[in-house]
């Protein structure tokens, strides 16, 4: 039975290095920050630190575009890093594109320990090998040019050809502890000797992503299960990069559960609306509520409790304790939980959010002091009331504006008597002074509740949607207030007017 290496870091506390390390690829994705934000709760858990790395290798996919849009989502979500682009460091440079030279150093260790060697094998030749040799297409690569002499490499150069760089895979079983999911082997002869540098002198992903980590220092990767299989070939890597002196350690690995779609059981794709981190923010996530939520996506707090805040969140969370189950992503409990998180934040702090989704709504441009003033007073009315920032234009936009179309499901909803009823609120209302909640609340009540006997389910629907258009309303007498009396009678007989034309 294979063991575990012992080489394996033991770094615990201030010593943890974390990394996230996305490709510029795209737009960020909530499974993306999921994993950045399990790693940067490691990183402030232990007191060690998040190295942020771009992985930008890729220059037919890779654009500045979605790097700027990494950047704004992490300073959205306000997961911050240590080490790596736009902050620097003592590992840099941070992307993979600026690091070739170094990259270049650490092949020729690895040719001169033996580790890594010359392969010209071709894809014909490999299939041809495997068919006389009775192996199976599929198992590829037979390690044919492990032992290539210098003559025979010298008469295929003379050919024309030019070699990629293999690594040579340790002929044992590879066996680590994975801190999710328990011990891991990855059985002797379970993959050949792979790739590390192309013909063209170009370094695959598979080795410039744990040189990246080991230069770096990364004692934990965490990571997504998708990548798992990958890291049988880490652990080869790694043990020749000790060899060779490039480093003096492994790192522990951790592979997070899937995130999965709200139905079936396939992985939440790219192209799903759930996976537009963007497209959440739009519609008025705030980040306190997302990450809470995020942060359930594998783990919990507590077997009953769903709600924390980041400080609770980072006080409490292990890798260990994640789930390694695939997680399902719940819109309903998304929204459900950033409600709660709109709810704890301060009166003002709530207002000034609102603005931006007011302003995207239509509401205002540049707002004046006057729609500044009453988007602070109506606030109030409805913070109890949203799950989502985006929630809150419709609820107060009959504030800012004269013109109030009527919900279609607010007219159905109408009693028969919904003229008299508005023209009995214009009446009372009429004589009314000062008019505040408290005179407007007395007034309506007599006319309606106590002298037609109303029931105020009833008595208070054709007056809400006279004066705000919807079935669901902020509270009707603050609402009356804010407009005012001269404005809140006319809307009462604009509604009225409506129904009897």
């Amino acid at each position: 039975m294979a063991t575990p290496d012992s080489r394996t870091t033991t770094a615990t506390g201030s010593d943890v290095r974390v990394r996230f390390c996305p490709s510029p690829t795209g737009l960020p994705h909530v499974g993306l920050i999921r994993t950045a934000l399990f790693n940067w709760a490691y990183a402030r858990h232990n007191g060690g630190k998040l190295v942020f790395r771009i992985e930008d290798t890729d220059a037919a996919r890779d654009s500045e575009e979605s790097y700027q849009q990494l950047l704004d989502a992490l300073r959205w979500m306000q997961i911050d890093w240590d080490e790596g682009v736009e902050v620097g460091g003592p590992h840099g440079p941070y992307r993979q594109s600026e690091r070739h030279d170094i990259y270049r150093e650490v092949v020729d260790k690895l040719l001169a320990a033996g580790a890594i060697y010359e392969s010209f094998s071709n894809a014909e030749e490999i299939d041809a090998r495997n068919e006389a040799n009775g192996r199976a297409k599929q198992l590829g690569y037979d390690n044919f040019d492990r032992d290539l002499t210098d003559e025979q490499k010298a008469a295929f150069r003379a050919e024309g050809r030019e070699p990629a760089l293999r690594l040579r895979v340790p002929d044992e079983d590879l066996t680590y502890v994975d801190l999710i999911r328990g011990e891991v082997t990855f059985p002797a002869g379970s993959f050949p000797d792979f790739v590390v540098v192309r013909p063209n002198g170009i370094p695959l992903y598979t080795f410039v992503n744990p040189v990246d980590d080991a230069l770096m220092g990364i004692t934990h990767v965490l990571r997504g299960e998708d990548l798992m299989p990958s890291t049988a070939r880490q652990l080869a890597l790694y043990a020749a990069l000790i060899d060779a002196g490039v480093t003096t350690f492994i790192p522990r690995f951790a592979h997070m559960p899937l995130v999965l779609g709200e139905t079936g059981n396939k992985k939440l794709s790219k192209r799903d609306p759930q996976a537009d981190l963007f497209l959440h923010r739009e519609r008025g996530f705030i980040h306190e509520g997302l990450l809470n939520y995020l942060a359930l996506l594998g783990w919990s707090i507590s077997p009953d409790r769903d709600v924390f805040s980041l400080e609770e969140f980072i006080a409490a969370f292990d890798i260990e304790n994640v789930n390694p189950n695939p997680a399902r992503f719940d819109q309903k409990k998304a929204e459900s939980i950033n409600g709660d998180h709109i709810r704890m934040l301060g009166a003002k702090d709530f207002a000034e959010r609102t603005i931006p989704y007011l302003a995207a709504a239509g509401l205002f441009d540049e707002p004046t002091h006057e729609q500044l003033v009453l988007a602070f007073q109506v606030a109030p009315l409805v913070h109890e009331r949203v799950q989502l920032l985006g929630d809150v234009p419709g609820m107060v936009g009959f504030l800012f504006t004269d013109d109030i179309s009527y919900d279609a499901d607010a007219l159905k909803g109408l009693p028969a008597n919904a003229a008299e009823v508005l023209e009995a609120c214009a009446s009372a209302l009429e004589p009314v002074a000062e008019f505040t909640t408290e005179k407007i609340q007395d007034a309506l009540a007599t006319a309606l509740v106590e002298k037609l006997e109303l029931k105020p389910r009833i008595a208070y629907g054709p007056p809400r949607v006279a004066i705000t258009g919807r079935r669901v309303s902020p509270p009707l007498f603050e609402s009356m207030e804010l407009l005012g009396k001269g404005e809140s009678l006319r809307r009462l007989g604009a509604l009225v007017q409506h129904l009897r034309a």
